[in-house]
């Protein structure tokens, strides 16, 4: 490919049966996505000319074996089988699962070895994907497995950022899943991604409460008083500035979360919900914590509306947009964390003129 010229974004193309080729392909027919990145799609150039043939796309392909045969100004695909593959839009199949799969397992090898910059995954149907080879709840507990760093969930948009304390758990587990290690390390990861994936200087992080109304003084649950507030003040110490427990009915309601550069949640739908109310088709999920970067649209695979030509593309485009913001972020952060004295001097000559 010679010297690169543009981000290169990975795709993997999610549940077959879904929406996600639909939103892929929508977001790249507008050509002026090019000139920000290069796009990679892990799939098929067969099946990406039927999905392009079902939703009457005006778009071509420039078809590749490898990663380093992509062009600039093209959308790639990179061809991870050959063989045809039969869609059944809507429908729960294995075998859309493990295509899936195939397209993730392909774009997260190009991640680690560093052919693609980036990775934007399409949703996958977490029941379809499991197999003895792949046991995961969903993505950001492979990628967890397969990169390195400590992942945290992170939900974003431009006014609201989202971490969870645990994710897909079940709720009677919830309680379990939260002790003092796992407070500090996911405060610690959302803390230093805000600083040099997002350029905050000084991070203002929430905490919501684990039970209603943060426990009521031990009337509703103990988790509050004997876990969450004594690890949170422990943290506070340490100079984060990191707040609550909140009560978690009335936050977002009273506009509380505006004041906060990040809202931490103890559990899945007590963050997602407000979030997706909030930022529905604008949001984006952004696995945090790792040495790699790899957002996602906020929704599913929509097996409701797939291969209708309805699905909305706005979410997927966001997670492109998202993931080429916190790569050029993060090379930044990383050129100046790597020579502190750089900056200084550059504030120094500034001075001097």
């Amino acid at each position: 490919m010679g010297k690169k010229e543009k981000i290169i974004v990975g795709i993997s193309i999610g549940d077959l049966n879904g929406i996600g080729s639909e939103v892929v392909l929508k977001t790249f027919e507008d050509a002026r996505m090019l000139d920000f990145c290069t796009p990679i799609l892990f799939a098929s150039v067969k099946l990406m000319s039927f999905y392009k043939k079902q939703y009457g796309l005006e778009i071509n392909f420039h078809g590749i074996d490898k990663p380093e045969d992509a062009l600039h100004k093209k959308i790639n695909v990179l061809n991870v089988w050959k063989e045809n593959v039969e869609v059944h839009f809507g429908k729960e199949d294995p075998d859309a699962g493990a295509y899936a799969i195939k397209s993730l397992k392909a774009a997260v090898a190009a991640l680690k070895t560093e052919k693609i910059d980036v990775l934007v995954t399409a949703p996958i149907h977490k029941s379809n994907v499991q197999s003895v080879t792949f046991n995961f709840p969903g993505h950001t507990d492979y990628l967890a497995k397969e990169l390195k760093g400590d992942s945290l969930m992170l939900m974003i948009s431009d006014e609201l950022k989202v971490g969870l304390l645990t994710d897909h758990v079940p709720v009677k587990e919830v309680s379990n899943n939260i002790t003092p290690e796992v407070i500090q390390k996911k405060i610690n990861t959302i803390y230093q991604t805000l600083i040099q994936d997002f350029g905050v200087i000084k991070p203002k992080i929430a905490v919501l409460g684990i039970n209603p109304h943060t426990g009521d003084n031990g009337v509703i649950g103990k988790e509050d008083d004997e876990v969450l507030r004594p690890t949170l003040e422990d943290i506070r110490k340490t100079g984060k500035l990191v707040y609550g427990p909140y009560s978690a009915d009335s936050f977002f309601g009273s506009g509380n979360y505006k004041n906060f550069d990040a809202i931490i949640a103890s559990y899945h739908d007590q963050g997602l919900v407000p979030f997706k109310t909030l930022a529905f088709g604008k949001g984006v999920n952004y696995t945090a914590g790792l040495n790699r970067i790899r957002t996602s649209p906020d929704h599913g695979t929509a097996f409701e509306v797939a291969g209708q030509n309805k699905a909305n593309e706005e979410s997927f485009k966001e997670a492109v947009f998202a993931a080429l913001s916190i790569y050029k972020k993060r090379e930044e952060y990383q050129k100046y964390a790597s020579n502190p004295l750089k900056k200084n001097s550059k504030k120094r000559e500034s001075k001097k003129k």
